[in-house]
């Protein structure tokens, strides 16, 4: 995916909280407090985005079946409370937190297709292709990278896939293979960068891409998704299948 280093952010833009990025927000606050423990009063931005990156990244635990239709869901002060999420209300968190912690921080939104996904996520899918998954794209000084706090480092380590690792100089992104050179993550499409969740266009569109898990999510059988997933975790280690 390419990079975007000529645009220039509207430092009020970027930096300000929103509706849904909502930075200013109790919860948000004390989410970045708690990353940034131990650092010292006059840390760069570019060691507190490492740090805030890595919180997020394995603080909440990635669950593709942890999916909401409920607006509220994705607000990030309510995901800050949450001990798991798949990589949308991930990525809503880390753009809050930036914010906070002074940084410029856009939510970004991409269609990939995984080459290692389960058979039953997509059966229940009915396709490969994720619309809308959610990245941070982020300024440190002129330079603007795109990073993904997705897959928490255990579940990387368990399914043998190449962990993210934001170092501060250069995108962390999805991989396109795995440790077992199998091919994994490819992206098809971005739709771009945004001060907030596009909440309406984003649910609007995520029922008419995915109409069988949404009768399931409307039915209330998140339960039996979340299930169904468990039974398939060991099936998945030996494959090195992961879902994004």
């Amino acid at each position: 995916m390419a990079r975007q280093n000529d645009f220039q952010p509207d430092a009020e833009e970027y930096l300000a909280p929103a509706e849904y990025v909502d930075s200013d927000a109790p919860a948000v606050r004390d989410f970045v407090a708690a990353a940034l423990k131990g650092l010292p009063a006059d840390a760069s931005a570019s060691d507190k985005a490492i740090r805030l990156f890595e919180a997020v990244r394995d603080g909440l635990r990635y669950d593709p079946y942890k999916i909401s239709l409920d607006p509220d869901a994705y607000r990030a002060s309510t995901i800050a409370k949450a001990d798991a999420g798949y990589c949308v209300p991930k990525a809503i968190l880390l753009t809050a937190c930036l914010r906070a912690a002074g940084i410029p921080a856009a939510l970004g939104f991409a269609d990939v297709r995984n080459h290692l996904n389960t058979a039953k996520l997509t059966e229940l899918m009915g396709t490969d292709l994720f619309i809308y998954h959610g990245y941070v794209q982020l300024w440190l000084g002129n330079e603007s990278y795109k990073i993904t706090p997705a897959f928490n480092i255990e579940l990387c380590e368990r399914f043998g896939v190449k962990p993210l690792v934001f170092n501060g100089t250069s995108d962390a992104l999805f991989h396109e293979y795995n440790q077992n050179d199998q091919r994994h993550m490819e992206y098809v499409n971005d739709r771009g960068l945004f001060r907030d969740v596009p909440i309406d266009q984003f649910l609007k569109d995520f029922r008419e891409a995915y109409p069988n898990m949404v009768t399931h999510i409307d039915r209330g059988e998140a339960r039996d998704i979340k299930d169904t997933f468990t039974a398939d975790e060991s099936r998945k280690e030996k494959k090195g299948e992961i879902s994004a």
